[in-house]
């Protein structure tokens, strides 16, 4: 199901996912892929042809350091993974985006499991239950400064703080999910908030506790 709605887009023009450019019958092969900044170099790159060499160039940033996160904006360069089908293109697409292109296809069909900022802090135990109580104010100011672009995020964000309370007008809630490179592209979405943001839930949950006994 998946692999026939991903060859359909394809078919209907996506060209993107992320920092991923997908080029159809390119290199000689079915379909290839490569870094967004790397598509006027293909012949410079190093060739991959296992699909499942998509996790190790997804694991570690060109820095060297761990990507916690595969919408984190550090995907490495210098890589060109060439695959024979759609089976084998959609196997890689989820090794370098987990669930992504699921969680596409179930916000097209109007069903991608949203789950409120609220309700995931609120199921927090052990050291993250103090989450919990983060003011609905610091849950606004914590999207700005750790959702987005500009806090090396590409995904956007589909869930409010609560049913009631929508995110505030800022970069990271009007992402859409893709960078603007002008190829149709698949956006990353995020349907609930990650591990990450749950971890600077607790610390700014903390902060305001400390201040307000401060004072």
């Amino acid at each position: 199901m998946i692999a026939e709605k991903l060859a359909q887009a394809l078919r209907d023009g996506i060209r993107q996912i992320g920092e991923i450019a997908i080029l159809p019958d390119a290199a000689g092969a079915a379909f290839a892929l490569c870094h967004l900044e790397d598509v006027d170099r293909l012949d410079a790159l190093e060739v991959r042809r296992d699909p499942a060499a998509a996790r190790d160039l997804s694991t570690w940033a060109a820095d060297g350091h761990y990507r916690f996160t595969k919408s984190e904006l550090s995907l490495k360069r210098g890589w060109l993974l060439l695959l024979d089908d759609v089976g084998q293109l959609r196997t890689a697409l989820d090794l370098f985006y987990p669930a992504a292109l699921g969680v596409w296809l179930a916000h097209q069909s109007g069903d991608p499991g949203i789950e409120n900022l609220r309700d995931k802090l609120n199921r927090q135990t052990g050291m993250y239950r103090f989450a919990r109580n983060l003011s609905t104010p610091g849950a606004q100011r914590l999207v700005r400064e750790t959702c987005g672009p500009e806090n090396c995020c590409v995904k956007r964000i589909l869930w409010q703080i609560d049913d009631e309370t929508p995110l505030e007008d800022s970069e990271a809630s009007r992402f859409p999910g893709y960078l603007e490179t002008g190829r149709p592209a698949i956006p990353l979405l995020c349907r609930e908030a990650c591990n990450h943001f749950v971890a600077e839930a607790r610390k700014a949950s903390k902060a305001e506790a400390d201040a307000a006994k401060a004072h």
